[in-house]
Protein backbone atom coordinates (compact mmCIF):
# COMPACT_ATOMS: atom_id res chain seq x y z
CA UNK A 1 0.00 0.00 0.00
CA UNK A 2 1.43 3.58 -0.96
CA UNK A 3 2.54 6.25 1.36
CA UNK A 4 0.23 8.81 1.75
CA UNK A 5 0.75 12.33 1.98
CA UNK A 6 -2.17 14.77 3.16
CA UNK A 7 -2.81 17.34 1.01
CA UNK A 8 -3.80 20.34 3.84
CA UNK A 9 -3.79 23.89 4.63
CA UNK A 10 -2.03 25.60 6.94
CA UNK A 11 -4.26 27.17 9.74
CA UNK A 12 -2.82 30.97 9.45
CA UNK A 13 -3.90 31.00 5.53
CA UNK A 14 -7.40 31.01 6.02
CA UNK A 15 -7.22 32.61 9.53
CA UNK A 16 -10.34 35.06 9.51
CA UNK A 17 -11.35 34.21 5.86
CA UNK A 18 -14.11 32.20 4.69
CA UNK A 19 -13.20 29.59 1.50
CA UNK A 20 -14.75 27.61 -1.10
CA UNK A 21 -12.60 25.02 -2.98
CA UNK A 22 -13.45 26.17 -6.59
CA UNK A 23 -11.08 23.71 -8.91
CA UNK A 24 -8.69 21.14 -8.71
CA UNK A 25 -6.06 21.50 -11.43
CA UNK A 26 -5.05 18.06 -11.79
CA UNK A 27 -6.86 14.45 -11.60
CA UNK A 28 -6.63 11.38 -9.57
CA UNK A 29 -3.52 9.29 -11.05
CA UNK A 30 -1.42 12.61 -12.70
CA UNK A 31 2.02 12.97 -11.02
CA UNK A 32 3.07 16.05 -9.54
CA UNK A 33 6.14 17.79 -8.67
CA UNK A 34 6.54 19.36 -5.12
CA UNK A 35 5.44 22.99 -5.94
CA UNK A 36 3.18 22.49 -8.99
CA UNK A 37 -0.26 23.72 -8.53
CA UNK A 38 -3.27 21.20 -7.63
CA UNK A 39 -6.19 23.08 -7.05
CA UNK A 40 -7.82 26.97 -6.43
CA UNK A 41 -9.42 28.11 -3.42
CA UNK A 42 -11.42 31.21 -3.78
CA UNK A 43 -11.69 32.80 -0.09
CA UNK A 44 -13.76 36.26 0.46
CA UNK A 45 -10.84 38.21 0.02
CA UNK A 46 -8.39 36.60 -2.75
CA UNK A 47 -7.94 33.82 -5.29
CA UNK A 48 -5.13 31.69 -4.13
CA UNK A 49 -3.48 28.35 -5.67
CA UNK A 50 -2.59 25.59 -3.24
CA UNK A 51 0.27 23.62 -4.42
CA UNK A 52 1.70 19.94 -3.82
CA UNK A 53 3.78 19.25 -0.36
CA UNK A 54 5.74 16.63 -2.47
CA UNK A 55 6.42 15.07 -5.27
CA UNK A 56 3.68 12.30 -6.12
CA UNK A 57 0.60 11.27 -7.75
CA UNK A 58 -3.03 12.39 -6.54
CA UNK A 59 -4.38 9.90 -4.90
CA UNK A 60 -7.70 11.02 -3.78
CA UNK A 61 -9.75 14.05 -3.82
CA UNK A 62 -11.59 14.39 -0.74
CA UNK A 63 -12.87 17.76 -0.96
CA UNK A 64 -14.91 18.77 -4.44
CA UNK A 65 -14.94 22.05 -6.07
CA UNK A 66 -17.98 23.83 -4.61
CA UNK A 67 -17.35 23.05 -1.19
CA UNK A 68 -16.46 24.95 2.28
CA UNK A 69 -12.73 24.84 3.19
CA UNK A 70 -11.69 24.97 6.72
CA UNK A 71 -8.10 25.61 8.21
CA UNK A 72 -6.20 22.29 8.17
CA UNK A 73 -8.85 19.87 6.88
CA UNK A 74 -7.08 17.57 4.48
CA UNK A 75 -8.32 18.26 0.62
CA UNK A 76 -7.17 15.18 -0.57
CA UNK A 77 -3.78 12.91 -0.56
CA UNK A 78 -0.51 12.32 -2.96
CA UNK A 79 1.08 8.87 -2.92
CA UNK A 80 4.55 9.38 -2.72
CA UNK A 81 7.05 9.65 -5.71
CA UNK A 82 7.72 5.49 -7.26
CA UNK A 83 4.77 4.49 -5.10
CA UNK A 84 2.16 2.41 -7.11
CA UNK A 85 -1.68 3.32 -6.40
CA UNK A 86 -3.29 1.71 -4.09
CA UNK A 87 -6.49 -0.55 -5.81
CA UNK A 88 -10.20 1.56 -5.66
CA UNK A 89 -11.55 -0.56 -2.11
CA UNK A 90 -8.37 -0.04 -0.52
CA UNK A 91 -8.48 4.07 -0.89
CA UNK A 92 -12.17 4.01 0.11
CA UNK A 93 -10.83 2.59 3.35
CA UNK A 94 -7.95 5.21 3.54
CA UNK A 95 -9.36 8.31 3.01
CA UNK A 96 -12.29 7.83 5.66
CA UNK A 97 -10.75 5.39 8.32
CA UNK A 98 -7.77 7.99 8.59
CA UNK A 99 -9.75 10.94 9.65
CA UNK A 100 -11.48 8.39 11.99
CA UNK A 101 -14.91 8.26 10.09
CA UNK A 102 -16.12 4.69 9.30
CA UNK A 103 -17.08 4.66 5.39
CA UNK A 104 -21.14 4.80 5.74
CA UNK A 105 -20.76 7.84 7.66
CA UNK A 106 -19.22 10.10 4.99
CA UNK A 107 -20.63 10.91 1.80
CA UNK A 108 -16.66 11.28 0.54
CA UNK A 109 -15.30 7.80 0.23
CA UNK A 110 -12.85 8.15 -2.51
CA UNK A 111 -12.32 9.64 -5.75
CA UNK A 112 -11.59 7.58 -8.83
CA UNK A 113 -11.06 8.87 -12.39
CA UNK A 114 -14.22 8.69 -14.42
CA UNK A 115 -14.39 8.44 -18.12
CA UNK A 116 -17.51 10.50 -19.28
CA UNK A 117 -19.23 11.11 -22.83
CA UNK A 118 -16.71 13.11 -23.95
CA UNK A 119 -13.84 10.93 -23.35
CA UNK A 120 -12.54 13.48 -21.28
CA UNK A 121 -11.20 12.48 -17.43
CA UNK A 122 -13.08 13.93 -14.29
CA UNK A 123 -12.91 13.52 -10.71
CA UNK A 124 -15.77 11.74 -9.53
CA UNK A 125 -16.35 10.78 -5.50
CA UNK A 126 -18.25 7.53 -4.81
CA UNK A 127 -21.42 8.01 -2.26
CA UNK A 128 -21.83 5.16 0.60
CA UNK A 129 -25.27 3.92 -1.82
CA UNK A 130 -22.21 3.05 -4.54
CA UNK A 131 -23.33 5.58 -6.91
CA UNK A 132 -20.71 8.18 -8.33
CA UNK A 133 -21.13 11.73 -8.46
CA UNK A 134 -19.36 14.07 -11.13
CA UNK A 135 -16.95 16.30 -9.34
CA UNK A 136 -15.11 18.25 -12.64
CA UNK A 137 -13.11 20.75 -12.20
CA UNK A 138 -14.21 23.52 -14.58
CA UNK A 139 -11.39 25.10 -16.68
CA UNK A 140 -11.14 28.52 -18.24
CA UNK A 141 -13.74 27.36 -20.97
CA UNK A 142 -16.06 25.90 -19.39
CA UNK A 143 -14.49 22.40 -19.52
CA UNK A 144 -13.73 19.68 -17.72
CA UNK A 145 -10.12 18.63 -16.84
CA UNK A 146 -7.54 17.26 -19.33
CA UNK A 147 -6.90 13.30 -19.23
CA UNK A 148 -3.11 13.12 -18.67
CA UNK A 149 -2.50 11.64 -21.09
CA UNK A 150 -3.70 13.95 -23.04
CA UNK A 151 -0.38 16.12 -24.84
CA UNK A 152 -2.07 19.56 -23.99
CA UNK A 153 -3.04 19.21 -20.24
CA UNK A 154 -0.79 21.26 -19.40
CA UNK A 155 -2.75 24.01 -20.93
CA UNK A 156 -5.45 23.92 -18.60
CA UNK A 157 -3.05 24.36 -15.75
CA UNK A 158 -3.72 27.88 -15.28
CA UNK A 159 -3.64 29.86 -11.98
CA UNK A 160 -6.47 32.91 -10.65
CA UNK A 161 -4.94 35.33 -12.66
CA UNK A 162 -4.95 34.02 -16.37
CA UNK A 163 -8.29 32.31 -15.47
CA UNK A 164 -10.13 35.38 -14.20
CA UNK A 165 -8.51 37.33 -17.32
CA UNK A 166 -9.68 34.32 -19.84
CA UNK A 167 -13.18 34.69 -17.74
CA UNK A 168 -13.35 38.72 -17.72
CA UNK A 169 -13.28 38.54 -21.70
CA UNK A 170 -15.17 35.53 -22.40
CA UNK A 171 -11.91 33.68 -23.96
CA UNK A 172 -12.07 29.93 -25.31
CA UNK A 173 -8.73 28.60 -23.68
CA UNK A 174 -7.85 26.73 -26.56
CA UNK A 175 -7.44 29.20 -28.55
CA UNK A 176 -4.64 30.87 -27.28
CA UNK A 177 -1.21 29.71 -27.73
CA UNK A 178 0.73 28.79 -24.54
CA UNK A 179 4.63 29.41 -24.17
CA UNK A 180 4.71 27.96 -20.37
CA UNK A 181 6.04 24.75 -19.66
CA UNK A 182 3.90 21.81 -21.79
CA UNK A 183 2.22 24.95 -23.22
CA UNK A 184 0.43 26.45 -20.37
CA UNK A 185 -1.03 29.78 -21.17
CA UNK A 186 0.66 32.67 -19.20
CA UNK A 187 -0.89 36.09 -18.41
CA UNK A 188 1.35 37.14 -20.96
CA UNK A 189 -0.27 34.84 -23.74
CA UNK A 190 -3.51 36.03 -22.40
CA UNK A 191 -2.54 39.60 -22.04
CA UNK A 192 -0.82 39.14 -25.70
CA UNK A 193 -3.99 37.68 -27.50
CA UNK A 194 -6.26 40.57 -26.39
CA UNK A 195 -4.00 42.78 -27.88
CA UNK A 196 -4.24 41.32 -31.69
CA UNK A 197 -6.71 42.97 -34.09
CA UNK A 198 -10.05 41.43 -34.05
CA UNK A 199 -12.19 41.26 -37.53
CA UNK A 200 -15.16 43.86 -37.30
CA UNK A 201 -18.22 41.86 -37.42
CA UNK A 202 -20.80 43.43 -39.98
CA UNK A 203 -24.40 43.37 -39.64
CA UNK A 204 -27.10 41.87 -42.24
CA UNK A 205 -29.10 44.95 -43.66
CA UNK A 206 -32.59 45.05 -42.51
CA UNK A 207 -35.71 47.21 -43.03
CA UNK A 208 -37.51 46.40 -39.33
CA UNK A 209 -37.04 49.17 -37.10
CA UNK A 210 -38.25 47.26 -34.30
CA UNK A 211 -36.15 47.32 -31.47
CA UNK A 212 -36.35 44.28 -29.55
CA UNK A 213 -34.93 43.15 -26.65
CA UNK A 214 -30.90 43.33 -25.79
CA UNK A 215 -29.18 39.95 -25.81
CA UNK A 216 -27.66 39.82 -22.37
CA UNK A 217 -26.14 37.71 -20.45
CA UNK A 218 -25.89 37.14 -16.29
CA UNK A 219 -22.24 36.53 -15.11
CA UNK A 220 -22.37 34.76 -11.52
CA UNK A 221 -21.26 37.11 -8.88
CA UNK A 222 -17.71 35.58 -7.41
CA UNK A 223 -17.21 35.28 -3.47
CA UNK A 224 -15.17 38.15 -3.73
CA UNK A 225 -17.83 40.79 -5.21
CA UNK A 226 -20.17 38.93 -2.61
CA UNK A 227 -18.13 39.89 -0.01
CA UNK A 228 -17.53 43.64 -1.10
CA UNK A 229 -21.04 43.74 -1.51
CA UNK A 230 -22.01 42.95 1.73
CA UNK A 231 -19.22 45.17 3.06
CA UNK A 232 -20.05 48.49 1.82
CA UNK A 233 -23.98 47.94 2.24
CA UNK A 234 -22.95 46.99 6.40
CA UNK A 235 -20.84 49.72 6.12
CA UNK A 236 -22.69 52.93 4.52
CA UNK A 237 -25.94 52.02 5.68
CA UNK A 238 -25.93 49.78 8.98
CA UNK A 239 -22.81 50.82 10.33
CA UNK A 240 -21.38 53.65 10.33
CA UNK A 241 -22.28 57.21 9.39
CA UNK A 242 -19.81 58.78 7.22
CA UNK A 243 -18.94 62.61 7.16
CA UNK A 244 -15.76 63.65 3.93
CA UNK A 245 -13.88 66.63 4.10
CA UNK A 246 -11.62 67.16 1.06
CA UNK A 247 -8.28 69.62 1.19
CA UNK A 248 -6.41 69.96 -2.35
CA UNK A 249 -2.37 69.50 -1.82
CA UNK A 250 0.84 71.12 -4.19
CA UNK A 251 2.53 68.37 -5.31
CA UNK A 252 5.29 70.49 -6.54
CA UNK A 253 8.44 69.04 -4.07
CA UNK A 254 7.11 65.37 -3.96
CA UNK A 255 7.48 65.67 -7.83
CA UNK A 256 10.87 66.93 -7.22
CA UNK A 257 11.90 64.16 -5.11
CA UNK A 258 11.16 61.33 -7.13
CA UNK A 259 12.67 62.58 -9.85
CA UNK A 260 16.06 62.72 -8.36
CA UNK A 261 15.54 59.28 -6.43
CA UNK A 262 13.29 57.48 -9.22
CA UNK A 263 16.46 56.20 -11.35
CA UNK A 264 18.46 55.44 -8.00
CA UNK A 265 15.28 53.48 -6.08
CA UNK A 266 14.69 51.34 -9.62
CA UNK A 267 19.19 50.49 -10.11
CA UNK A 268 17.82 48.62 -6.51
CA UNK A 269 15.02 47.01 -8.37
CA UNK A 270 11.95 50.03 -6.34
CA UNK A 271 9.31 51.06 -8.34
CA UNK A 272 8.25 54.58 -6.42
CA UNK A 273 5.18 55.38 -6.77
CA UNK A 274 3.40 58.62 -5.44
CA UNK A 275 1.81 56.03 -3.01
CA UNK A 276 4.37 55.13 -0.85
CA UNK A 277 4.66 59.22 -0.50
CA UNK A 278 1.03 58.97 0.69
CA UNK A 279 1.38 56.53 2.98
CA UNK A 280 4.81 57.72 4.50
CA UNK A 281 2.70 60.98 4.99
CA UNK A 282 -0.36 59.46 6.56
CA UNK A 283 1.67 57.89 9.37
CA UNK A 284 3.69 60.76 9.84
CA UNK A 285 0.14 62.64 9.93
CA UNK A 286 -1.29 59.41 12.17
CA UNK A 287 0.75 60.31 14.66
CA UNK A 288 -0.29 63.99 15.12
CA UNK A 289 -3.97 62.32 15.05
CA UNK A 290 -3.59 58.91 16.58
CA UNK A 291 -7.57 58.78 16.80
CA UNK A 292 -7.50 57.99 13.11
CA UNK A 293 -5.71 54.45 13.49
CA UNK A 294 -8.43 53.18 15.64
CA UNK A 295 -11.34 50.79 15.67
CA UNK A 296 -14.66 51.64 16.73
CA UNK A 297 -16.24 49.11 19.50
CA UNK A 298 -19.29 49.96 21.88
CA UNK A 299 -17.41 50.50 24.63
CA UNK A 300 -14.68 52.28 23.57
CA UNK A 301 -12.32 53.27 20.62
CA UNK A 302 -8.96 51.18 20.31
CA UNK A 303 -5.83 53.18 19.56
CA UNK A 304 -2.93 50.95 17.73
CA UNK A 305 0.51 51.80 18.39
CA UNK A 306 1.69 50.43 14.62
CA UNK A 307 0.45 51.73 11.58
CA UNK A 308 -0.65 49.14 9.25
CA UNK A 309 -1.71 51.02 6.37
CA UNK A 310 -4.26 48.81 3.76
CA UNK A 311 -4.11 49.94 -0.02
CA UNK A 312 -7.14 49.52 -1.92
CA UNK A 313 -5.58 47.82 -5.41
CA UNK A 314 -8.09 47.46 -8.41
CA UNK A 315 -8.66 43.74 -10.05
CA UNK A 316 -10.27 45.31 -12.66
CA UNK A 317 -13.86 43.30 -13.19
CA UNK A 318 -12.79 41.33 -10.76
CA UNK A 319 -13.31 43.61 -8.18
CA UNK A 320 -10.57 44.71 -5.55
CA UNK A 321 -8.25 43.62 -2.66
CA UNK A 322 -6.56 45.46 0.55
CA UNK A 323 -3.34 44.59 0.88
CA UNK A 324 -1.76 46.02 4.16
CA UNK A 325 1.84 47.86 4.43
CA UNK A 326 2.46 46.65 8.25
CA UNK A 327 4.22 49.36 10.62
CA UNK A 328 4.63 52.14 8.28
CA UNK A 329 5.46 54.23 10.94
CA UNK A 330 8.52 52.43 11.66
CA UNK A 331 9.36 52.09 7.39
CA UNK A 332 11.79 54.38 5.75
CA UNK A 333 10.39 56.04 2.47
CA UNK A 334 12.43 53.00 0.46
CA UNK A 335 11.02 50.10 2.11
CA UNK A 336 7.67 51.58 2.00
CA UNK A 337 8.19 51.07 -1.52
CA UNK A 338 9.57 48.02 -1.94
CA UNK A 339 6.99 46.48 -0.01
CA UNK A 340 4.22 48.40 -2.23
CA UNK A 341 5.78 46.84 -5.07
CA UNK A 342 5.62 43.14 -4.03
CA UNK A 343 2.08 43.42 -2.75
CA UNK A 344 0.79 45.03 -5.89
CA UNK A 345 2.41 42.68 -8.24
CA UNK A 346 1.05 39.66 -6.44
CA UNK A 347 -2.44 41.26 -6.43
CA UNK A 348 -2.51 41.51 -9.86
CA UNK A 349 -0.95 38.06 -10.29
CA UNK A 350 -3.29 36.36 -8.05
CA UNK A 351 -0.98 34.74 -5.82
CA UNK A 352 -2.09 37.59 -2.89
CA UNK A 353 -2.77 35.20 0.81
CA UNK A 354 -5.25 35.85 3.35
CA UNK A 355 -2.50 36.84 5.52
CA UNK A 356 -1.07 39.60 3.61
CA UNK A 357 -4.40 41.17 4.10
CA UNK A 358 -4.82 41.05 7.97
CA UNK A 359 -4.56 43.44 10.33
CA UNK A 360 -4.88 46.92 8.71
CA UNK A 361 -5.84 49.57 11.22
CA UNK A 362 -6.23 52.43 8.38
CA UNK A 363 -6.74 52.11 4.62
CA UNK A 364 -6.03 54.04 1.57
CA UNK A 365 -7.82 54.38 -1.86
CA UNK A 366 -5.30 56.26 -4.47
CA UNK A 367 -8.49 56.24 -6.95
CA UNK A 368 -6.78 59.18 -9.00
CA UNK A 369 -4.63 56.95 -11.24
CA UNK A 370 -7.85 55.87 -12.60
CA UNK A 371 -8.72 59.35 -13.42
CA UNK A 372 -10.73 60.29 -10.86
CA UNK A 373 -10.23 63.82 -9.49
CA UNK A 374 -11.98 63.47 -5.94
CA UNK A 375 -14.49 61.03 -4.48
CA UNK A 376 -15.32 59.93 -0.79
CA UNK A 377 -14.32 56.10 -0.27
CA UNK A 378 -16.33 54.46 1.55
CA UNK A 379 -14.90 53.03 4.70
CA UNK A 380 -14.31 49.23 3.56
CA UNK A 381 -12.57 47.21 6.57
CA UNK A 382 -14.84 47.91 9.45
CA UNK A 383 -14.58 48.57 12.49
CA UNK A 384 -12.20 50.53 10.98
CA UNK A 385 -12.92 54.58 11.51
CA UNK A 386 -11.18 56.33 8.35
CA UNK A 387 -9.65 55.88 4.84
CA UNK A 388 -8.12 58.50 2.32
CA UNK A 389 -9.03 59.14 -0.57
CA UNK A 390 -5.90 60.72 -3.43
CA UNK A 391 -7.47 62.31 -6.32
CA UNK A 392 -5.63 63.05 -9.53
CA UNK A 393 -2.75 64.53 -10.25
CA UNK A 394 -3.70 67.53 -12.56
CA UNK A 395 -2.02 71.29 -13.37
CA UNK A 396 -4.02 74.21 -12.20
CA UNK A 397 -3.74 77.99 -12.56
CA UNK A 398 -3.61 79.52 -8.93
CA UNK A 399 -3.29 82.47 -7.62
CA UNK A 400 -0.30 82.98 -5.36
CA UNK A 401 1.66 85.75 -4.01
CA UNK A 402 5.41 86.53 -4.67
CA UNK A 403 6.88 89.97 -3.46
CA UNK A 404 3.65 90.43 -1.64
CA UNK A 405 2.14 90.49 -5.32
CA UNK A 406 -0.98 87.55 -6.20
CA UNK A 407 0.01 86.34 -9.34
CA UNK A 408 -1.29 83.43 -11.29
CA UNK A 409 0.80 80.00 -11.19
CA UNK A 410 0.71 76.59 -12.65
CA UNK A 411 1.33 73.87 -9.73
CA UNK A 412 0.60 70.27 -10.04
CA UNK A 413 -2.58 69.94 -7.68
CA UNK A 414 -4.09 67.17 -6.67
CA UNK A 415 -7.41 66.31 -3.81
CA UNK A 416 -7.25 64.42 -0.87
CA UNK A 417 -10.35 63.11 1.46
CA UNK A 418 -10.75 61.51 4.43
CA UNK A 419 -14.25 59.96 5.26
CA UNK A 420 -14.68 59.36 8.94
CA UNK A 421 -17.13 57.07 10.78
CA UNK A 422 -18.82 60.05 12.90
CA UNK A 423 -19.34 58.12 16.05
CA UNK A 424 -15.25 58.02 16.67
CA UNK A 425 -13.84 61.23 15.34
CA UNK A 426 -15.66 64.60 14.28
CA UNK A 427 -14.16 67.28 12.19
CA UNK A 428 -11.50 68.53 14.48
CA UNK A 429 -9.60 65.15 14.01
CA UNK A 430 -10.49 65.02 10.46
CA UNK A 431 -9.38 68.38 9.80
CA UNK A 432 -6.17 67.94 11.80
CA UNK A 433 -5.12 64.81 10.26
CA UNK A 434 -5.55 66.68 6.38
CA UNK A 435 -3.89 69.56 7.88
CA UNK A 436 -0.90 67.43 8.87
CA UNK A 437 -0.46 65.21 5.65
CA UNK A 438 -1.00 68.25 3.27
CA UNK A 439 1.93 69.86 5.32
CA UNK A 440 3.95 66.72 5.22
CA UNK A 441 3.51 66.45 0.97
CA UNK A 442 4.21 69.92 0.09
CA UNK A 443 7.18 70.76 2.69
CA UNK A 444 8.72 67.17 1.32
CA UNK A 445 12.35 67.41 1.65
CA UNK A 446 12.12 70.78 3.57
Amino acid sequence: MPQLIDITLPADQLEGTSATLSCWLVEPGQPVNAGDPLLELETDKVSMEVSAPADGVLETILVNPGEAVEPEMILGRLAEAGAERAPTGELAATGTEAAGVAPAETGLVATTARTGAGGNNTPARIEPNGTTVTSACTGANGGGMSSPTEPDSARHLIGPAVRRLVRENNLDIDTIPGSGRGGRVTRDDVLRFLAQPKPIPTSAPGSDNTVGAPASRKIPHSTMRKTIASRMVESLLHTAPHVTSVFEMDMSNVIEHRRWHKKEYAEDGVNLTFTAYFLAAAARAIKAVPQINARYHDDGLELFEDVNIGVGTALGDAGLVVPVVPQVQAKKLFEIARHLQGQTERARAGTLTPAEMKNGTFTISNHGVGGSLFATPIIINQPQVAILGIGKLQKRALVVEVDGEDVVAIKPMCYVSLTIDHRAVDAFQTNKFLTEFVDTIENWGQ
